[in-house]
């Protein structure tokens, strides 16, 4: 089921979400819901709080090709346990800000741990769209969107455009 996307500014996405205890069915069956959301979206990835559930929970696939097999995956409690101090500038968007784009430098390479859906533990290293996609999702989960790496002006000029966004959509 598709679930609403938040739009910036929402004060849900600014909030620290709580880990996860307990792998349970409604936590399945929301991040089966949020890949659909995202798919439909369509994005790339996206983060538990977007779609107003403050826990942390992301979604991503960085698979874009028509003829590549999609890699659908889900991470509960994600962190980023190692970083290269090489970094990657890729021109950020976000579900919560929609067509708002801005360039952001994170680390090129990272090391992330997380438990998937059945309980179990994985850990495995990213770069390029992959590693940013997956900082870019648990920035979320830490209340933290990508616009706040941007300078106070061009931030100012985005929230700006989400508010009249915001109304609009209001009106119907």
């Amino acid at each position: 089921m598709k679930r609403p996307i938040l739009i910036h500014p929402d004060p849900r996405l600014k909030k620290v979400c709580t880990p996860v205890a307990d792998v349970t069915d409604g936590l399945r069956q929301l991040s089966r819901d949020m890949l659909e959301t995202m798919y439909d979206a369509p994005g790339i990835g996206l983060a538990a709080p977007q779609v107003g559930v403050l826990e942390r929970l992301i979604v991503l696939d960085c698979v874009k090709g028509e003829n590549e097999t999609p890699r659908p995956m889900v991470m509960i409690n994600p962190e980023v346990v190692a970083a290269s101090d090489e970094t990657n500038v890729y021109e950020e968007g976000c579900l919560s800000i929609p067509d708002q784009y801005g360039e952001v430098t994170r680390p090129k390479e990272v090391e992330v741990r997380w438990m998937d859906t059945d309980g179990n533990a994985h850990q495995e290293g990213f770069d390029a769209l992959w590693a940013t996609c997956v900082q870019h999702e648990i920035d979320h989960l830490n209340g933290k969107l990508f616009i706040d790496y941007l300078g106070a002006m061009k931030r100012q000029m985005i929230t700006r455009r989400m508010q009249k966004l915001k109304r609009e959509m209001a009106r119907g």
